[in-house]
């Protein structure tokens, strides 16, 4: 048992995680956040899943398009996550990205695309889990910007 939220906070944050960004084309507007509450669910169907806060601003907009993107970054894109995870700011201004095949603002230099469609949304304490089934894939090369007791790293094996 846990005594209280730094004791659990301490013991959930020893867990290594990638980040990712899950971007949108909201009112012809790019929106994104950053994630690193992601992971592959299943191979057939092809599904994938991910957390977003419930007091964000952003994902409400994300849901309601319903189709996102998601781009795994790669150890070099520190500026990026922490860009991507500010509020009040245009996360978009000066980031290269290029619309996916269902028009997903798809960011550059990562190492890995993913495109689908929200298949199901289910509120879970202070988040949202959402699940995507893929349409689209990329795969390129690097390696990923990983996320560990409060701080970016990259992976070394």
């Amino acid at each position: 048992m846990f005594e209280d939220l730094a004791s659990y906070k301490a013991v959930v944050g020893r867990f290594a995680t990638g980040v990712v960004v899950v971007t949108a084309s909201a009112e012809a507007t790019p929106v994104g956040f950053t994630c690193q509450t992601f992971g592959s669910l299943s191979l057939e169907p092809r599904l994938v899943s991910f957390s977003a806060a419930v007091d964000s601003t952003t994902w409400p907009r994300i849901r309601a398009r319903g189709v996102v993107g998601i781009s795994v970054l790669a150890d070099d894109q520190e500026e990026l996550a922490r860009r991507f995870a500010q509020r009040g700011i245009d996360r978009f201004a000066g980031v290269r990205w290029d619309p996916g095949p269902e028009g997903s603002p798809l960011l550059g230099g990562v190492i890995a695309h993913l495109e689908g469609t929200v298949a199901s949304v289910q509120p879970l304490g202070d988040h949202e889990v959402a699940v995507v089934a893929v349409h689209y894939a990329w795969a390129g090369q690097g390696r990923p910007l990983v996320y560990l007791g409060g701080r970016y790293g990259g992976f070394t094996a």
